[in-house]
């Protein structure tokens, strides 16, 4: 009976603990507080500790729990708080929003060549140097030693930067230049969240500098210096640029290479206050609301401060982005012009057009062998197919070339280990992968269509020896049809409010070259390299940066939505052989949740004629009469006291350069906004493509504009004869004169006639 007595006790004291552990867990926190008046970011961090101390119970408790404060910007901190003291927080009329903060991931000149850039008459470097553009990059750093970072011809920096150079390991204030006007790094929260860098198995800096290769290609994307001579192991050979080689680099480092929202959001709140003109962010968000994200918030408050944030869509194609809110430009990834190409050659002298980055020379032809012919023992021949690590006999695939069905380039350092000498890869052609910028360990090349797989495969079936020998990279330009959509690039419609289409555009993203930091060789097959070759929205996301900052110094005084608008409406829905865009590898049409407005066109967007402006009264207009808005957190957003409008002004007539109608019940009128931006008068005619089902009228249909900054409203009138099964239907207006075209794309769904 006294045992079992014990037993009753420990089994409570131990449910008792777990209780009291789980009560006492703790998580790191963001507590979000909109705009201050506060004299300095002092104030603002002694009312953030005696806020916070209100639920830990003193102010060295509040001290200890803080991670960040956000008081330049706006005003706010991160925390490791329990649930209990979050809900607290969340309950203080002072604060908007408080959620948990997460890690993110990251999202590479020839593609400036594909874009025009040299038949741009801004890339003059005397007008260039006049603009002195300032670009932030919130990403892994900067490897400043690249030549790609070089100053030469650059004037003073810009006395209105506020920024720092801070030093670090192994960064020093020297390592910034007219280039790299500024340098910081953020590591608190993520830190906070996984412990110690030194713990983590990784090669880091605790310092600015990259050793993921990420932010610097995104850097010399945007900015890059001219340099001739650039190639990847002998592979895109050229001269290596960024859009706007005379702007000038702020850095801030946040990813490690995961990138934590806090560490994200005081990145915002310094860029902002240093005063950069475009923020670009090549960093994963997800979210449920406009102010429970970091990207979402500190892109607000650059927008209300004038500066524009370009970000990547996102690399999953099977979700919908997540970087929705309408101040933001989110960019799609599109391929170019140019292809990766290396052959294998068969014992039957037939050539195979394989794709692969494959620097590795074959100098003989070796035996073939499928890899599931090479099964270990016990293992399936199914399970060898994909040559993943243990399923392979290494006597079997010993100088021999291996066809495996997946892998990667896992699949590659498992046979070379095995004593295997190459890899044909076998990629299902309705698998619509097209990104083919992988790196290898031996000589590797991708076959992806039917027809060539089906060579292979007959190929060594009649043949009592099979050999091959697989060809280094050739560089194939100007290759037809470009732009395709990258099956990669996440899609719309907007999750959140639908009206808005995302992304908003496309851009260059699918195997760019660009600088890299050498220390990082994960990529690049244990090779070294200074330049590397790399897809993502990612790389668009910088081209679509460059872009916006171009146009920043063309027209100083624009605006956020200007610049946006600029590059929407000029946007193309063609390719270069004069057919609509397609998705790679189906082949099936793109639509504006595949490329939002289309493909940038950098020429055109200098000079757009009409553009389509809001600011942040629009956006609290927009917030009101969203689904689930929350007017106190409006209100204390702005720092004022604010009355939504009655009745709400829908949000399919927020002034975007799209125009997207969620839920049509019988007839819609939406109405657009338009300044007139270009020279000497001007008369505008509508054209519409009418969505299947619905006529479009559009009163006026005529525009006339008699000097540059006049501005005129029409109406968009919407009458459909079917509904749509829940579906968007697609269409467009366009505004054209003898210069100009101006475009829009149209989604509707129509719920009842």
């Amino acid at each position: 009976m006294k045992i079992m007595n014990n037993l009753v006790i420990t089994i409570l004291a131990l449910f008792l603990f777990m209780n009291e552990a789980t009560s006492i867990t703790k998580k790191h926190y963001i507590i979000y507080m909109g705009e201050h008046s506060y004299p300095d970011s002092d104030s603002v961090i002694s009312s953030n500790h005696d806020l916070l101390a209100s639920v830990t119970g003193s102010i060295r408790q509040a001290k200890e729990a803080a991670v960040h404060h956000y008081s330049k910007s706006f005003r706010g901190f991160s925390a490791t708080l329990t649930a209990e003291q979050a809900q607290q927080l969340r309950e203080s009329e002072s604060v908007i929003s408080v959620f948990e903060s997460k890690t993110s991931e990251l999202h590479i000149t020839h593609s400036w060549d594909f874009l025009g850039v040299d038949n741009v008459p801004q890339n003059n470097a005397k007008i260039e140097s006049k603009s002195d553009v300032i670009v932030g990059i919130i990403d892994s750093g900067v490897w400043p030693e690249s030549d790609s970072f070089n100053d030469k011809g650059l004037g003073p920096v810009p006395e209105r930067f506020k920024g720092e150079c801070v030093a670090g390991d192994q960064f020093t204030v020297e390592n910034c230049n007219r280039k790299i006007i500024g340098a910081r790094y953020y590591f608190k929260a993520s830190e906070e969240l996984s412990g110690p860098l030194e713990s983590r198995n990784i090669t880091f800096f605790r310092s600015a500098r990259d050793s993921t290769g990420h932010g610097t290609h995104v850097a010399s994307t945007v900015a890059g210096s001219v340099v001739n001579n650039v190639n990847l192991f002998g592979i895109a050979s050229g001269t290596a640029r960024g859009g706007m080689p005379s702007a000038r680099l702020a850095i801030y480092k946040t990813c490690w290479p995961l990138c934590e929202g806090a560490d994200n959001l005081a990145a915002f709140d310094d860029a902002i206050s240093d005063g950069v003109d475009i923020i670009s962010i090549s960093i994963g968000a997800s979210h449920n609301g406009f102010f429970d994200d970091p990207m979402s918030i500190g892109s607000f408050h650059a927008f209300k401060k004038g500066i524009l944030v370009s970000t990547s869509a996102g690399n999953n194609a099977s979700a919908v982005t997540t970087k929705v809110a309408p101040w933001l430009l989110t960019v799609a990834a599109s391929s170019i012009d140019r292809e990766f190409i290396s052959n294998v050659q068969l014992g039957n002298t037939n050539i195979l057009k394989g794709k692969s980055i494959n620097p590795l020379k074959m100098d003989k032809f070796h035996p073939v062998i499928f890899a599931q012919d090479a099964a270990g023992v016990g293992v399936t021949a199914a399970d060898a197919r994909s040559c993943d690590k243990g399923t392979l006999d290494h006597k079997l695939i010993k100088g021999k070339i291996v066809v495996c069905n997946g892998g990667g380039s896992e699949g590659a350092e498992v046979l070379r280990d095995g004593g295997g000498v190459g890899m044909i890869l076998l990629i299902d052609p309705s698998a619509g992968i097209n990104d083919y910028s992988d790196q290898y360990v031996i000589p590797t090349t991708v076959l992806d269509s039917t027809e060539l797989i089906q060579a292979l495969v007959d190929y060594m079936a009649l043949s009592q020896n099979p050999i091959a020998r697989i060809f280094p990279t050739a560089t194939i330009l100007k290759t037809t049809p470009a732009p395709k959509m990258a099956i990669f690039s996440s899609m719309g419609p907007n999750s959140i409010t639908p009206d808005i289409i995302k992304p908003d555009i496309t851009a260059p993203g699918v195997r760019i070259l660009a600088a890299w930091s050498p220390v990082s060789i994960e990529s690049t097959a244990g090779r070294s390299a200074d330049y590397n070759i790399v897809s993502g929205t990612s790389m668009a996301c910088p081209h679509a940066s460059a872009i916006a900052a171009m146009i920043k110094s063309h027209h100083p005084s624009w605006s956020p939505s200007a610049v946006k608008s600029a590059i929407m409406t000029t946007a193309d829905t063609m390719d270069n052989t004069n057919q609509p865009i397609l998705v790679s590898t189906a082949d099936f049409l793109a639509t504006p949740w595949n490329y939002g407005s289309g493909h940038v066109n950098l020429t055109a967007a200098l000079d757009p004629g009409l553009v389509y402006e809001f600011d942040s009264n629009d956006i609290i207009d927009f917030l009101c009469a969203t689904p689930g808005a929350d007017l106190t957190q409006v209100q204390t957003l702005t720092g004022t006291e604010i009355t939504c409008k009655d009745p709400l002004i829908p949000t399919y007539n927020l002034n975007y350069p799209s125009i997207g109608v969620a839920f049509i019940n019988g007839e819609v009128s939406v109405i657009r906004t338009v300044t007139y931006v270009g020279r000497g008068p001007a008369t505008f005619k509508v054209f519409t493509q009418d969505p299947p089902g619905v006529k479009v009228a559009v009163k006026p249909n005529v525009l006339t504009f008699k000097k540059t900054g006049e501005r005129k409203s029409f109406r968009v009138h919407f009458m459909p004869s079917e509904t749509t099964n829940n579906t968007f239907i697609i269409g467009s207006l366009s505004w054209i004169s003898g210069l100009y075209q101006v475009r829009s794309p149209i989604a509707v769904n129509v719920v009842s006639v």
